[in-house]
């Protein structure tokens, strides 16, 4: 029989939530973390290993992180492997909004000849994978840094990776205060891990710093265009590509479609990318 570890990514910085704690969200009466245990408990026979601070010292499982810390999810990944002992791994990301769902589309064995699966919803999702063990283990040791800002394109691009389809509100995940009022149904409650909404004032303050109106800075744009490139290139490469997105739609005239078409260039060569 196949053995199965599971580990968990748990310890972003949540930037943008203005570094709030985003495991600890509460969304249907738990709170993020403990969902994603609870889909992988339904699942692995073996550990399960939580990358990130301690955050809840009631809970089962092993707590491992990188060094130094914020490193990324290959990093992450990298730091817990050594507390993994399994045929297979699953590898999930703690801030899906319902991943009991996604989970169970990994349940099938492996495929022969493949070193592991991820979900896909029309580009890889790596965070929502089963993985053989040996084979992360051998793609892990080629990294430099222990994997620090190594995107998972340079973790998983050299593996034979299956893609199993999934519709998009399986793979849905909590990146802003938006994807979080979604996933409540549309209403915020009261928690004590949710600061005030920095980012939302930030660009306030930019906006009358340089006279700008409301609507030209494209907050969920710039931060899905950031993700994409972070995990399709490079975690650097993510400032870089706003500032060359704003660059080139500055030049096309400054519009907000301009913003978006330059914004969606850079998303498409960066999923061409993970590719490369």
């Amino acid at each position: 029989m196949v053995s199965v570890d599971a580990i968990l990514l748990a310890g972003g910085r949540g930037s943008r939530v203005g570094g709030a704690v985003k495991p600890l969200f509460e969304v249907g009466g738990s709170t993020l973390l403990a969902a994603a245990i609870d889909a992988v408990r339904a699942c692995v026979t073996g550990r399960v290993v939580v990358v990130a601070p301690m955050l809840d010292a009631a809970l089962d499982v092993d707590w491992v992180r990188e060094d130094p810390p914020f490193g990324g999810p290959a990093a992450a990944i990298v730091a817990a492997l050594p507390a993994v002992d399994a045929d297979e791994v699953y590898v999930i990301a703690c801030d899906l909004a319902a991943p009991a769902a996604a989970v169970r589309r990994l349940t099938a064995p492996i495929p022969p000849g493949a070193d592991g699966v991820c979900l896909d919803d029309g580009r890889r999702q790596w965070l929502i994978g089963r993985y053989r063990t040996g084979a992360l283990r051998a793609a892990a040791s080629g990294l430099p840094e222990a994997g620090r800002d190594a995107s998972m394109r340079a973790l998983l691009g050299g593996l034979s990776i299956a893609a199993i389809a999934a519709p998009a509100m399986e793979t849905r995940d909590i990146d802003t205060w938006d994807d979080l009022r979604r996933a409540r149904g549309g209403a915020m409650t009261e928690n004590r891990t949710l600061p005030p909404e920095a980012l939302n004032e930030w660009s306030a303050a930019l906006a009358e710093r340089f006279g700008l109106d409301d609507g030209d800075i494209p907050i969920s744009l710039i931060l899905d265009l950031a993700r994409d490139v972070a995990n399709g290139v490079a975690r650097p490469a993510a400032p870089l590509s706003a500032f060359v997105a704003g660059l080139v739609a500055g030049r096309a005239g400054g519009s907000v479609a301009d913003t978006e078409a330059a914004v969606a260039a850079v998303v498409e060569l960066a999923r061409e990318w993970e590719n490369h």
